[in-house]
């Protein structure tokens, strides 16, 4: 198992306020696998994500890959944001170096410089970014700089690719294109995928499983798995399959909702 989650809780502690992001959670996910979290706002996706990158500590519970217990950040993850965060001063090349850099200073880096600068071609080439490596993010489309940062969080070649929202900004055609790059890469790669979105639509059309969490504080509902075959391409979203597979992802959040307001309503 790739990614396995026991018992997993965060509570955000401040001055005047404690919050309860995500409630005790617990969660296997295979090698390779792609999987998409959806749920309300605020419902934990994005801190679950978090706590699998080590960026947050665990306020109960152990987050491991691989059997190993994430408490810090660690090579074996990378991570893609809403935003693709391109240093606007540095070329294409030199944005998707950056984590070469960081890690060389750290003496963490597993080959020379001249290795690191052959996969960043590699990647940039694998999406379709070949000639742009001299140009600066200014010069690329949302979508453009988007693959820049996908080549980023996988220029360590991690075994694990999270993404929190990574096409939310995007048009929905160029959200499509995304989509459909996305699965090319990752059927080149197999890397384990944790995929955060709002769209229920991309979760089922990406997925392998869609977990389907509650508004906050943030527990599993349902998990949701998607048998529509690989490779999978956007003629697959104008199936009777497809759509049976979004009325039941959209049924549980639904349910899901539901059953937390009713709480709400009973405990006021």
């Amino acid at each position: 198992m790739a990614i396995e989650l026991n018992q997993v809780s965060k509570h955000f502690e401040g001055i005047n306020v404690s919050v309860e992001a995500l409630r005790p959670t617990s969660l296997q996910i295979g090698d390779g696998e792609f999987v998409s979290v959806i749920g309300p706002s605020g419902c934990g996706k994005s801190t679950m994500l978090r706590l699998i990158a080590g960026l947050v500590p665990a306020t109960t519970g152990t987050v491991t890959i691989d059997g190993d217990v994430v408490d810090a950040p660690s090579a074996k993850t990378g991570f893609a944001f809403q935003t693709p965060v391109m240093l606007k001063w540095r070329t294409v090349f030199k944005n998707v170096m950056f984590p070469y850099e960081v890690l060389a200073r750290q003496g963490l880096a597993t080959g020379g410089r001249e290795q690191y600068e052959d996969r960043a071609r590699a990647l940039l080439s694998l999406v379709g970014l070949d000639g742009f490596e001299n140009a600066y993010p200014k010069e690329l489309s949302g979508g453009m700089q988007q693959r820049v940062a996908i080549c980023r969080s996988l220029m360590h070649d991690p075994q694990v690719l999270l993404m929190d929202e990574p096409f939310g900004a995007l048009d929905e055609f160029n959200r499509e294109k995304m989509n459909e790059e996305l699965l090319r890469i990752w059927e080149e790669t197999r890397k384990t995928v944790v995929f955060v979105t709002h769209n229920i639509g991309e979760a089922v059309f990406l997925s392998d499983r869609v977990i389907v969490m509650s508004p906050r504080p943030g527990e599993v509902r349902g998990i949701v798995t998607i048998d529509l075959g690989r490779p999978r391409g956007l003629g697959v979203v104008d199936t009777k399959e497809f759509l049976d597979h979004v009325v039941a992802v959209r049924s549980l959040l639904r349910a899901s909702t539901d059953a937390a307001e009713e709480a709400r309503v009973a405990n006021e």
